[in-house]
């Protein structure tokens, strides 16, 4: 066995005598490309070490002398880790909640198979907030989506009595799910399917925002058909916000066949839109709900699915689990995750927050309207997407505002995303969008 020495904190934090605190961010990505898996690719010549405040971010970029590893600068989290983090960073109730349990209550990890009395106060807290009938916790964003997946297709057996094996899931065209077998299987972009071949039978999808599509599907097909499981504006996809009447009229639609209506909330959810949950915004309610992400505020991954008893009650003992799905100190982060969502009224500030956001899009796209295509978004989570040319790069734009101190990150060629902390003030959102415009003026 080889010989490790881990000792210290932070910077001080030491691999067999090498500080990391001491590391250059060219330093960092080479350790990660000799060491790590390349499923991501980070910006670089940037490295995050702390957090200033709840949308401050300080980072870590190349010296320009050879007496320093690196210098410091302040980054505005615009990105706010694809909307894990809500709440804004290091949010003191979570954290302080946190500190509490671990040191007063002295409960981290207990499995499933015994109780503790902290699953009970996020039940009552998670069902209240979704107004749905039951939860079954989770941990990654991913894992509520497959859970999603397999109560529509029991349901679909067990209650609707479809014939065995030959239960349908039906998605939408450009959706993000996840990096699961399950969630590649339903995806339609090919950088996540290659090569992770057979995928899951059983799925079809539909153009997203294509009500005559959905419909004539369910009318050829319905009777096999169990779910559309579907993200209520699709995220990944570069903020796609579907017509304003498109879920009431696709409610309508699962109702006449006997369809289950199961939205991925992971990405929209816990007032990232302007609502609670971006279904509101449209005035329907799924059967079945994922969460994820900011469910954990930023400190642990939580997720779960909340819906109606007769769908989450197809669930025997032996049939799911999750070792880490609501242990202690995940309830009780998930809980004080929605009470700060509640009591600071976060779904009131992304809708204010966004449309200012928006407007200053509008502003930039007006002024430059031979660069910037469309402007999108609900409430704080935004995109603006650029004409499909050569030098109106997204990555560009994302590496350039890195200069200036904003941190976001392009989705496809031509879109760039801002989806900041739902605690972000108003001066913090006019920044933002001036280095917007200065980028843009540059391309």
């Amino acid at each position: 066995m080889n010989k490790i020495n881990i000792k210290g904190y932070g910077d001080e934090l030491s691999i067999n005598g090498l500080k990391i605190g001491d590391l250059s961010p060219s330093e960092h990505e080479k350790i990660e490309k000799e060491k790590g898996g390349q499923n991501y690719k980070p910006l670089e010549n940037v490295v995050v070490s702390h957090v200033k405040d709840s949308s401050t971010l300080i980072c870590r970029k190349p010296s320009n002398d050879s007496i320093k590893s690196y210098i410091e600068e302040e980054l505005v989290d615009g990105l706010c880790c694809y909307s894990a983090v809500n709440q804004g960073q290091l949010n003191k109730e979570i954290v302080d909640a946190v500190v509490h349990h671990l040191k007063n209550e002295k409960l981290p990890t207990v499995p499933r198979s015994i109780r503790h009395k902290y699953m009970s106060a996020f039940l009552l807290a998670s069902t209240a907030i979704t107004e749905m009938d039951k939860v079954v916790p989770k941990v990654a964003g991913v894992e509520s989506w497959e859970l999603t997946f397999k109560l529509c297709r029991r349901w679909g057996y067990e209650v609707k009595k479809i014939p065995s094996n030959q239960c349908i899931i039906v998605g939408a065209q450009g959706n993000f799910h996840g990096r699961s077998v399950a969630a590649v299987s339903m995806s339609d972009d090919p950088d996540a399917k290659k090569n992770f071949g057979p995928f899951v039978p059983g799925i079809e999808l539909v153009p997203f925002n294509d009500l005559e599509a959905l419909k004539n599907l369910f009318e050829e097909k319905g009777e096999f058909i169990a779910a559309y499981c579907v993200e209520p504006i699709q995220g990944e996809a570069g903020v796609i916000v579907p017509d304003e009447d498109y879920w009431v009229n696709v409610k309508a639609l699962c109702e006449k066949h006997n369809i289950l209506l199961a939205m991925d909330e992971v990405q929209t959810g816990f007032g990232r839109t302007g609502a609670n949950f971006a279904h509101q915004l449209y005035g329907v309610k799924p059967d079945l709900m994922g969460c994820g992400k900011a469910a954990g505020g930023g400190i642990l991954p939580v997720s779960f699915v909340a819906g109606r008893k007769d769908v989450i009650d197809t669930l025997t003992p032996g049939s799911e689990g999750s070792t880490f799905g609501g242990y202690p100190l995940a309830s009780v982060v998930g809980t004080y995750a929605i009470k700060v969502l509640v009591d600071k009224k976060l779904a009131d500030n992304a809708r204010i927050r966004g449309a200012q956001l928006i407007s200053h899009y509008e502003d930039i796209m007006s002024e430059f309207s031979d660069k910037i295509k469309e402007v999108r978004g609900k409430g704080l989570l935004t995109a603006f997407e650029m004409y499909n040319e050569t030098h109106l790069d997204g990555h560009k734009v994302s590496v350039e505002l890195l200069n200036r101190g904003i941190y976001a990150k392009e989705t496809h060629h031509s879109t760039v995303r801002i989806a900041p902390a739902l605690t972000i003030e108003a001066w913090q959102i006019d920044n933002i969008a001036e280095q917007i415009r200065s980028v843009i003026k540059s391309l």
